[in-house]
């Protein structure tokens, strides 16, 4: 590599880092300013996609939305009818990068709630019964989606109006999840289905009727197994 190559190079990439530092949306900066409520150590990384709707959208404390993500609440600042507290995220929060979050409704993230990259929810679709009418301007259903605390959404999940998960659930890669599924549940599937529930003083039983049960492993088992301890 030539030297005024690499010497381009490590200035491009320097210029780069210090605009992810200074774009970053964080507490006591004017785009944060805009928003309903942005928590003491959350952080919005920059490049970010979208974000509109902001007065709407409440961030907890100590949240972080990855690069590429979209917010949004309802179709634009201007928008005369955002709905109140439209999209709400917890604390502690982990939204992986190139995540879109659209809210017409009411989208509700407990805290603790983990998403890996690509995830895609929102309240809303688009209707198609008029045959005349071009399908993207044909509002559809809006149906409100809650997803509680301590889950975790797997790469490229797509979250369907609707959508009501209980605590600490897993929805795996890939799963187009619509409708309500109970606390402590594996979720996965086109559509997505109920996979493993946990069953107090067994384990997490299978739902596919084989019997199949896995162990219970708390938090320290894992600790004392990894220390070798176990």
């Amino acid at each position: 590599m030539l030297i005024s190559h690499r010497l381009a190079a490590r200035a491009i990439h320097a210029a780069w880092r210090r605009m992810e530092f200074w774009g970053s949306v964080a507490p006591g900066t004017d785009k944060a300013d805009e928003f309903g409520t942005f928590g003491r150590g959350s952080m919005i990384t920059f490049p970010y996609a979208a974000l509109f709707g902001c007065a709407e959208i409440h961030l907890g404390e100590d949240t972080l939305i990855g690069r590429h993500c979209s917010l949004s609440v309802g179709y634009g600042d201007e928008d005369p009818s955002l709905p109140h507290r439209g999209l709400v995220i917890g604390d502690r929060c982990v939204i992986g990068q190139r995540a879109t979050i659209t809210a017409h409704a009411s989208i509700e993230i407990g805290d603790d709630v983990w998403f890996g990259q690509d995830v895609f929810v929102s309240d809303s679709g688009h209707g198609y019964q008029d045959p005349d009418t071009p399908i993207g301007v044909q509002w559809g259903e809006r149906s409100p989606v809650a997803i509680g605390s301590g889950s975790w959404i797997g790469h490229g999940a797509i979250l369907l109006p609707g959508t009501r998960l209980g605590r600490n659930t897993v929805v795996a890669a890939g799963s187009v999840v619509r409708g309500e599924f109970p606390d402590h549940a594996v979720v996965g599937g086109v559509p997505a289905k109920v996979l493993r529930t946990l069953e107090p003083g067994l384990g997490w039983v299978t739902a596919s009727g084989t019997g199949e049960v896995r162990p219970i492993w708390r938090h320290e088992d894992v600790e004392r197994l990894l220390s070798g301890e176990a």
